[in-house]
């Protein structure tokens, strides 16, 4: 078997530059044995750069990354290379504790796997590819805009795997896109349910809880502020009539800048206002722009969605001129 016993001293000069300028060499160096085939190892290359992240588009079609190994050492293999490949779930509490996260695993039924086994064929250096196809909608879908990791472990039975390569970690998120979500019609909506409503300071046509809903900008929902003044959390419950997806609401803030508007919100769906989904909280920006939203939680069903307002830019009554759904 060869080895690398004898470098000569200009091969090394380099390596030996401090070991010349302090204590002086030998012409040769002496180095342990190192038989060729300690420099064979066999990887996944779609970690070298660390983990893969992924954005999905929320769809029925195919979304795939690829997987694989790679040969890697001195020549090629002289024969074949079985390989095999697995989730590897014992992998993601180590990387969150590394790299402070708390990604959870992308289940099972939201991804399926090419193949687990495959060969390094003698005389070549990698794998064919491989892929996982990800579920974005329909039954067993990864919940929209939440993050996950998927770690996909190297092993091999008769070549050393290099340890630091041998797990390459998807970070996955499938993303919507606003365009697909047309905004529903609030045709047979009512007002459920509300914290407070200032049903005479703000006029006839005004500051009710239902003028949330009635298409004009320049009417609002606002709080109680005549006779009192309670502060937050405000909330308002919609009733659709009707049971929805909601995969995310519209806000629309009073129409005057020195109004108190809404800022940490939370959204919870529900079929019967016994049980209620957490579809998640979120922070609006302070202005009168209609502002999208998608449920940090992923897409809900449900018949009522209730809104409640935890926090406030100023002041400790609020209002909502327009409030929507899509």
């Amino acid at each position: 078997m060869q080895t690398f016993n004898k470098l000569s001293k200009s091969t090394i000069a380099l390596g030996l530059l401090s070991c010349t300028l302090w204590y002086g060499c030998k012409d040769e160096v002496d180095l342990p044995y190192q038989p060729l085939d300690s420099y064979t190892q066999v990887y996944m290359p779609q970690n070298v750069n660390g983990p893969v992240s992924k954005v999905l588009k929320i769809k029925d079609s195919v979304q795939t990354v690829i997987y694989g190994a790679v040969y890697g050492g001195v020549g090629y293999p002289e024969s074949d290379v079985a390989v095999s490949f697995k989730i590897d779930p014992l992998k993601v509490d180590s990387f969150n504790l590394v790299n402070n996260t708390n990604y959870p695993l992308l289940p099972a039924e939201s991804y399926t796997l090419s193949g687990i086994s495959g060969v390094i064929s003698k005389g070549t250096l990698s794998t064919q590819p491989f892929n996982v196809s990800f579920k974005t909608m329909g039954a067993g879908a990864m919940t929209a805009l939440k993050t996950y990791i998927l770690p996909i472990s190297l092993i091999s039975p008769s070549v050393k795997v290099n340890s630091k390569l041998a797990t390459v970690f998807y970070i996955i998120t499938a993303q919507p896109d606003l365009n697909d979500y047309p905004i529903y019609s609030r045709t047979n909506w009512t007002v459920d349910d509300f914290s407070s409503q200032e049903a005479n300071g703000e006029g006839a046509n005004n500051g009710r809880a239902i003028f949330a809903l009635d298409g004009d900008k320049n009417t609002f929902w606002h709080t109680q502020w005549q006779g009192g003044e309670p502060g937050p959390p405000h909330s308002l419950t919609i009733d659709m009539n009707e049971s929805k997806v909601i995969h995310g609401l519209s806000f629309q803030a009073r129409q005057e800048d020195g109004g108190p508007k809404p800022k940490a919100v939370n959204v919870q769906v529900s079929e019967d206002k016994i049980t209620w989904q957490n579809g998640g909280s979120f922070q609006l920006q302070n202005n009168q722009n209609v502002q999208f939203v998608f449920l940090p939680e992923g897409f809900k069903t449900g018949r009522y969605f209730k809104v409640t307002i935890n926090s406030l830019y100023a002041g400790r009554s609020t209002q909502v001129a327009e409030l929507n759904a899509f």
